[in-house]
């Protein structure tokens, strides 16, 4: 690999600079469609690797447990070199895992490209994981391109013929452009895949072979050629004439833009600042010679030179001894270490101008999402992420010796990976590290145990609820201890729509509060309302609706604080609150500042909001998991079982020929040793995968229930709050 490494980054470095001739691309697709082993074609087509290991060498799969398991679970990135009609082109590729528990490397991956291959399989078409990987593409202006895989699978398992294969392949490219015209209106005609304008392609990236319109006028074989080869089992003979790497990295380069290209479009959707500023056009054109705008999508810690920083840079040149400012922080770090990814691979370079994906050392201060800049500058949009954490462990280190190495693991988990939640409980000393799912937090859990030898205890896996209210109440009054100052709150539901919204979004109250309002309005909150509101955490909203209050805006602050406090726990059973709109209606404060200070407000709104939550109807929200399972008819009945049992709901049911497939939901909760027992309900033949489909409201027979086991977990008293406790 050293030499091999060597060679290629040489003639990376030289078309570093040609920027029209770069294509910075993402792999996406729902998981086991074969992202991983189709990676392995275009590596071995540019000579990264061996052309006879491609397809088993799993090269972009290089940690010990992806290998084991047989899934990508960290996105990869790598480089190389491809000669199309004689020119050399650059294409720099993240490898995206597929599993729901890691879509958060995905969001970020697709922040740093402008082109995606879409791989589906030709046997299970586009899956529920297909349609979030496009929708995320899609909003970040990443123009697609589609890649068919696992065709011999379709013809010598589903035994169907020649003609029957191409009705079969133009459904699963009318689905996937029906997705994407419901997602992307103002570029479907431009983006629209269609196999006779050569943006998809077909094939199996296990065999190493790959067809697509302008290969066939270039070899010679057609679709009835291909059928016949897989009938006779001849593929090693397919991939001689239509090797995969060609058909894909023709495709890549002739249809995917260059950065120059993508930036005009790409920019104004991922960077909110001033188009006519100097920054701003130095980004639309991607001007090497500018100020420098780097975006970090992700951090990998490298033993030898320690957390390293990659991600695109969108403006300037980057070189060794670069000082940079990372926003938020005002603070500068200086870059040690450029480099380009090979893989596992890390290959140092002296200098890389804008339109590249860049590795640098030395960013100590940089967290995933930070932008790097030379000058002062608007922060690039936060990645929006499709779900959040439901799933808990408690971690705790055996030995009290090894707990600094455990807080400093915990701390560079949660640097890397974002969708990683880690709390303090303060009465037990143990780390509440929340995950994607059950898979995320075994690979944290493993990481920390077999890669960093640390010994810890952990707890089964523990669901996350969400408290809120189904119905309305107030004005409460909340006094402050001192009796001085009333508070006045109302509490009602948001509303679904609005909280969808906020989460998918990230609206926030920021310096622009009219477009804020306006995303409010849009979702369906009332407009007077929306121009009051005052803060928004967790999907939960609070609002001003005083008129004339003296000394208001002195004891805002310390209202917001205690408004925060109980939506980050809240009264039920110190969990989160969600979809809940406070209303703050009149206020009532003492002249003399000295009355009305922290430790009168905060206690007073606190008692006030808690008390109108449990009044309006409080309930549990627990998360929901939507289930796609495909299995044979005969095995219908133990799956139905399965599901029920889980106080699952079967959603919807379709019939292919003698195979199944079922949309079910079921709640978290219920899921958790799902994978072993639906293997064995089904003999291991149930094709299955999950995604987070929201938080839904606990069966009232288990809402107490529920209530007092979380309470018993958290060490609180065996008993209902009740509004009295809080408010006379």
């Amino acid at each position: 690999m050293a030499t091999r490494g060597k060679k290629a980054a040489e003639k990376v470095m030289v078309l570093m600079d040609k920027t029209e001739r770069i294509r910075n691309i993402g792999i996406i697709a729902h998981i086991d469609h074969g992202k991983t082993t189709l990676t392995d074609n275009l590596l071995a087509g540019a000579g990264i690797i061996s052309k006879e290991l491609a397809g088993e060498q799993l090269f972009t799969d290089f940690y010990h447990l992806e290998q084991e398991r047989g899934i990508t679970i960290f996105a990869a990135n790598a480089s190389m070199v491809y000669d199309y009609k004689g020119e050399e082109h650059l294409i720099n590729l993240i490898d995206t895992p597929g599993h729901v528990d890691f879509g958060g490397d995905v969001t970020r991956a697709l922040r740093a490209v402008d082109g995606a291959v879409v791989v589906v399989d030709a046997v299970e078409g586009a899956m529920p994981q297909t349609e979030t990987v496009l929708r995320q593409a899609m909003k970040e202006n990443v123009k697609p391109v589609l890649y068919i895989n696992k065709v011999d699978r379709m013809i010598n398992e589903l035994k169907v013929d020649a003609q029957q294969m191409q009705i079969q392949l133009s459904k699963i490219i009318d689905k996937v452009n029906k997705l994407m015209q419901g997602m992307k209106k103002d570029k479907y005609e431009d983006w629209k895949l269609d196999a006779v304008k050569g943006n998809v392609a077909f094939g199996s990236a296990l065999y190493n072979w790959a067809i697509s319109v302008p290969t066939m006028k270039k070899t010679g074989i057609s679709f009835k050629d291909v059928f016949d080869y897989c009938k006779q089992g001849n593929m090693k003979e397919l991939a001689l004439k239509c090797p995969a790497y060609e058909a894909v990295l023709d495709m890549i380069t002739e249809h995917l833009p260059n950065p120059m290209e993508a930036q005009k479009y790409r920019v104004p959707v991922v960077w909110q600042g001033d188009a006519e500023s100097g920054i701003g056009k130095s980004m639309a054109s991607c001007d090497r010679s500018g100020d420098v705008a780097f975006m970090v999508t992700s951090i990998s810690v490298d033993p030898h030179a320690g957390e390293v920083a990659t991600g695109r840079l969108f403006s300037g040149t980057v070189e060794k001894g670069t000082e940079v400012l990372i926003s938020g922080l005002y603070k500068k770090n200086r870059i040690q270490q450029v480099g380009i990814f090979e893989g596992q691979e890390r290959v140092e370079v002296d200098k890389i101008p804008a339109g590249n994906i860049v590795a640098l050392v030395g960013l100590k201060d940089a967290v995933v999402g930070s932008t790097l800049s030379t000058s002062e500058i608007v922060p690039f949009e936060s990645m929006k992420h499709y779900s959040e954490p439901v799933v808990t462990v408690a971690v705790e280190a055996k030995s009290t010796k090894d707990l600094p190495r455990l807080v400093e693991m915990i701390r560079k988990l949660a640097k890397e990976d974002p969708m990683i939640r880690v709390e303090i409980n303060e009465e037990t000393g143990e780390h509440l590290v929340s995950g994607m799912g059950e898979l995320h937090l075994e690979i944290i859990t493993h990481r920390i145990e077999h890669d960093e030898s640390i010994p810890i205890i952990a707890s089964p896996p523990l669901v996350v609820y969400r408290e809120t209210v189904e119905g309305h109440a107030g004005p409460v009054e909340g006094k402050s201890p001192n009796r001085h100052n009333k508070f006045y709150f109302e509490v009602e539901p948001l509303g679904a729509e609005v909280v969808d919204k906020i989460q998918s979004e990230g609206i926030t109250v920021g310096k622009n509060k009219v477009v804020m309002r306006d995303k409010l309005v849009e979702a369906g909150m009332d407009k007077a309302e929306a121009k009051k509101v005052l803060n928004i955490i967790e999907g939960n909203v609070l609002v001003d609706m005083t008129k004339g209050v003296q000394y208001l805006r002195e004891t805002m602050e310390l209202i917001q604080e205690g408004f925060e406090e109980v939506m980050l726990k809240g009264p039920l059973a110190k969990e989160k609150c969600r979809g809940i709109k406070v209303k703050l209606m009149d206020v009532k404060l003492h002249e003399d500042s000295i009355h009305r200070g922290p430790a009168q407000v905060i206690p007073a709104v606190r008692s006030a909001i808690f008390g109108a939550i449990l009044l309006a109807e409080a309930t549990f929200l627990e998360p929901v998991q939507g289930v796609f399972i495909s299995i044979p008819q005969n095995l219908l009945g133990n799956v139905t079982r399965e599901i029920q049992g889980r106080r699952g709901q079967i959603v919807d049911m379709k019939t292919e020929g003698d195979m199944v497939s079922l949309q079910c939901e079921a709640p978290v909760a219920e899921m958790l040793g799902f994978a072993g027992d639906i293997r064995s309900a089904t003999e291991g033949r149930a094709l299955w995968s999950t995604e987070f489909a929201g938080f839904k409201p606990i069966p009232q027979n288990l809402f107490g229930v529920k209530i007092m086991e979380v309470r018993e977990r958290k060490g609180m008293k065996q008993e209902m709050p009740r509004a009295s406790t809080f408010v006379g």
